[in-house]
């Protein structure tokens, strides 16, 4: 498509209907006639990318690292040996609670608790940060604690495969802005209710887990822009996110979200936080859930105000395709794969 468009000279055409170019005698030449079918591209690769190919690269591969690569040990065996001393790889809990013959118990979300309350363009940097790590964050003190130096932390980026340190870079971000309590908290922070404590998203999340209360993020428009991050869903995951409400969500992180088990909720047209009065220390319920979902249907928002007013409102569920209902059912794509491979050996075991 990249030489297509060169071709064209502009982006700024609909090659489904407008032709690429012109030959010298003025003949329209269209997408379609350039386009290589199936066959077409599977001779070339049948003719050109053979075995012999692969083999001769890789049998050569030893000779292009250094002798420090090939000295080092390795262990053996189908399972990773995980290493509770690794600052960089740890084992996820995503599989703690897993059990392959029941799914999600799909019931309404009541008592939620806002853990942040954001405005418009909320991207997967502010989610989830690839910086350095700051050693007076969450994710720095934990480093501390395992006794590396703050010259030694690296980034939240090549930190990726410790869950501990991405879960506690979540929201740490100079550009977020959480209006909580009547004001606007910068950085990742937030307030913990009833007691109005300021306290890191991080330390409110456990508090918050510790007292069983479900959390959920309100947001504005295009939530999640930017690039397709894993851990703006993961990390949001792991703190005890139940649903992100927002006015509209860029297109890959809701699918992540609906992948990581965390429900995605759409205000309706010309409604969002702001004009529903929220301030960020009510409680929320989420009704209708329990009923059975299906794709794009509406739940109600109930908003439970400090001084016993009640505000209700619907809202869009984002789940947008029976294979997303099904993967939120699982708790998760990553419990649905499971699922499946665990389904198939067990009918080949019955069939053998």
């Amino acid at each position: 498509m990249v030489v297509v468009y060169a071709l064209a000279g502009t982006i700024n055409k609909d090659l489904t209907k407008e032709p690429v170019a012109y030959t010298s005698d003025g003949k329209p030449v269209y997408l379609k006639d350039l386009w290589p079918s199936d066959d077409e591209v599977r001779s070339y690769v049948e003719r050109y990318v053979t075995p012999d190919e692969f083999t001769e690269k890789y049998t050569k591969i030893g000779d292009l690292v250094p002798d420090e690569w090939n000295t080092l040990k390795a262990p053996s065996g189908d399972l990773y040996q995980w290493n509770p001393k690794n600052t960089y790889i740890r084992r996820p809990p995503f599989f703690d609670d897993f059990d392959p013959d029941r799914l999600v118990e799909v019931k309404d979300i009541v008592g939620a608790r806002a853990l942040l309350v954001l405005g418009d363009n909320i991207t997967t940097d502010h989610i989830s940060p690839a910086s350095s790590i700051p050693a007076d964050s969450p994710a720095g003190k934990y480093l501390t604690s395992l006794g590396v130096k703050p010259s030694d932390f690296n980034t939240f980026g090549t930190r990726r495969g410790n869950w501990e340190v991405m879960v506690r870079g979540a929201f740490w971000n100079k550009g977020v802005r959480n209006k909580m309590g009547g004001k606007v908290i910068e950085g990742g922070y937030t307030i913990h209710w009833p007691d109005g404590q300021l306290m890191t998203v991080f330390d409110a999340a456990m508090r918050y887990k510790d007292e069983h209360v479900p959390l959920i993020i309100l947001a504005g428009q295009t939530y999640g822009a930017g690039s397709s991050r894993d851990w703006a869903a993961k990390g949001p995951k792991l703190l005890g996110i139940k649903a992100v409400i927002a006015k509209s969500f860029e297109r890959i992180h809701r699918s992540n979200l609906v992948e990581m088990g965390i429900l995605p909720l759409q205000f309706m047209e010309g409604e969002d936080a702001d004009k529903l009065g929220i301030a960020g220390d009510e409680t929320f319920d989420i009704v209708g859930l329990s009923q059975g979902l299906k794709p794009r249907q509406t739940v109600e928002l109930v908003v439970h105000k400090p001084d016993g007013r009640v505000i209700k409102t619907k809202l869009l569920v984002r789940l947008d395709t029976p294979m997303e209902v099904q993967y939120f059912l699982n708790g998760g794509i990553l419990q649905y794969v499971l699922r499946q491979i665990i389904k198939r050996h067990r009918q080949e075991g019955k069939q053998s």
